[in-house]
């Protein structure tokens, strides 16, 4: 295989490095109990996916 023959710079590295973003999910609403979750998943607050009750939540005390 073949190896690079000349090095890069450290700007042109850091350069490749600048773009691993870290970034905020995108929440919407849930239709039931209006708490924010992850589009396409099931609330972890009420249980439901697309007004079906999918998980058995359990009430805090």
């Amino acid at each position: 295989m073949a190896n690079p023959t000349s090095r890069h710079s450290k700007s042109r590295r850091d350069k490749r490095r600048a773009n691993w973003k870290g970034r905020v999910p995108n929440l919407g609403k849930c239709p039931k109990c209006g708490e924010p979750k992850m589009p396409h998943k099931v609330c972890v607050s009420c249980g439901t996916y697309k007004d079906r009750n999918i998980i058995a939540v359990m009430e805090k005390e």
